[in-house]
């Protein structure tokens, strides 16, 4: 007789592997680590808000300030000015596939722009609604 793990130990190690898998994902897999991370149910409007949210930094960035308000379309970085692919998955397939690239770029612009690292929550939060876009 083998023991399966049940489906909240599955998530739950996935959510502790995520941040250093270099391996190909689905945005809805990371969508679902992040959400089993968070312990919480995913709120696509509070994504969408976080991501048009000024958090009063410095440079006054929000996450739309990049990639776009509307994130189907290219965005331009306000630093460097080069073009930035748009962010939603459905106009942009390569986009939340690669769990390590996905983990950098959180760190990074929820640095810039929230000021500190992104919770999982806040993450699945925008993941949630990004997939709810369409090109």
């Amino acid at each position: 007789m083998s023991v399966q793990p049940s489906r909240a130990a599955a998530w739950m190690l996935a959510a502790l592997i995520l941040p250093f898998a270099a391996q190909a994902a689905a945005p809805a897999e990371l969508l679902a680590a992040y959400s089993a991370k968070a312990g919480t149910p995913v709120d696509p409007a509070q994504g969408q808000r976080l991501f048009n949210t000024d958090f009063g930094r410095d440079l006054g960035l929000k996450c739309s300030s990049c990639h776009g308000p509307v994130p189907v379309k290219q965005g331009r970085d306000q630093v460097t000015e080069k073009p930035i692919a748009p962010l939603a998955p459905a106009a942009n397939p390569q986009r939340f596939t690669d769990a390590s690239k996905v983990e950098f770029w959180f760190r990074v612009n929820c640095r810039d722009v929230v000021g500190r690292e992104c919770t999982a929550a806040e993450k699945a939060n925008i993941i949630s609604w990004l997939l709810t876009l369409k090109p």
